[in-house]
């Protein structure tokens, strides 16, 4: 039986580490053998007898932290640790959850690890109350299991990544994509699908409406400074269209927080006009302000979510 560790040479080592993990498992996380050394790793496992299982342990911890023997390395490339859970960088959030379904505990544990803070909320927030207080007790015992073991799992969910389907990024529909769909539509049909949703499906239509946003949302829930900056970035003739018909308070407010060069250069819109010219102003406004929530300016769904504002 071989129990000195320190008399193993190179391809002692990468042949205990093969007859541990299993000449495939070996191989797909060491890269560039050649058919030669190959066979000379085949023939070391045949002739090398037993194993003890502490010098089994330290081939295995010695490959985790990446200082395999120097006959399999380059010794001019500097590598840091091999990290058999790399390829998780790769998968996004849809694949991690397939790759992780029907595992047993230990194996989620595992791989949940690896993931960072966020990921791992992602993956939890899809399980079942009792499958969650699972996986978290499995989390915190981690340290019990064994370096062989975690370096199986690493090889067994390579496999199974291999078969996932490619990446693709797409929607799974919901409150926010319903409101963008009604955004497109004129006004008066708008009107006519949120009063049928609110009709159908009221909670529905709540989750909707903090997505939805009108002109008249604007002026009732934009605090001054938002009001002020989107105003601003819109030209003054469709600031004047869009006004028409609105009260003179309300568009007192709007004058008042544009800057005095273009408060001076103001004028109103005479006469009648198309329906139709006014509420293309009002969009036009509206798309302004949706580009502002893209960049960052301020969160829609807590404007027309009812939540506190302080400006």
């Amino acid at each position: 039986m071989i129990t000195d560790y320190n008399r193993l040479s190179g391809l002692h080592k990468v042949a205990i580490l093969f007859s541990v993990l299993g000449e495939s498992l070996a191989m797909s996380l060491i890269k560039g053998l050649t058919r030669t050394e190959v066979r000379k790793i085949r023939a070391t496992i045949r002739e090398m007898g037993t194993v003890s299982f502490s010098v089994k342990r330290r081939v295995m911890e010695e490959f985790y932290f990446g200082f395999l023997s120097e006959q399999f390395q380059d010794p001019e490339k500097e590598e840091g640790p091999i990290k058999p859970f790399e390829y998780f960088t790769e998968l996004n959030d849809e694949q991690i959850i397939a790759l992780l379904a029907n595992e047993d505990v230990p194996v989620i544990a595992i791989a949940m690890a690896q993931l960072p803070a966020e990921k791992r909320m992602m993956v939890l927030d899809r399980m079942k109350p009792d499958q969650k207080g699972a996986v978290l007790i499995e989390l915190g015992s981690l340290q019990d299991v064994p370096l062989e073991a975690v370096v199986e799992v690493a090889g067994k969910l390579r496999e199974k990544a291999s078969y996932l389907p490619k990446s693709v990024e797409f929607s799974r529909g919901g409150a926010k994509e319903i409101a963008d769909l009604i955004g497109e539509m004129g006004t008066d049909e708008a009107e006519r699908y949120m009063q049928t949703l609110q009709n159908e499906d009221p909670e529905l239509f709540k989750e909707v409406k903090m997505f939805f946003l009108t002109f008249d949302d604007i002026l009732a829930v934009f605090p001054d400074g938002t009001l002020r900056d989107l105003m601003n970035s819109v030209e003054l003739d469709a600031i004047a269209m869009a006004v028409k018909g609105v009260e003179q308070e309300q568009v007192d407010r709007i004058i008042s927080n544009l800057p005095q060069k273009k408060q001076a250069m103001f004028e109103p819109v005479e006469g009648a006009v198309a329906k139709r010219e006014v509420d293309e102003a009002r969009k036009a406004i509206v798309t302004q302000a949706k580009q502002m929530e893209k960049d960052g300016a301020f969160n829609l769904a807590d404007m027309l979510g009812g939540g506190d504002m302080i400006e």
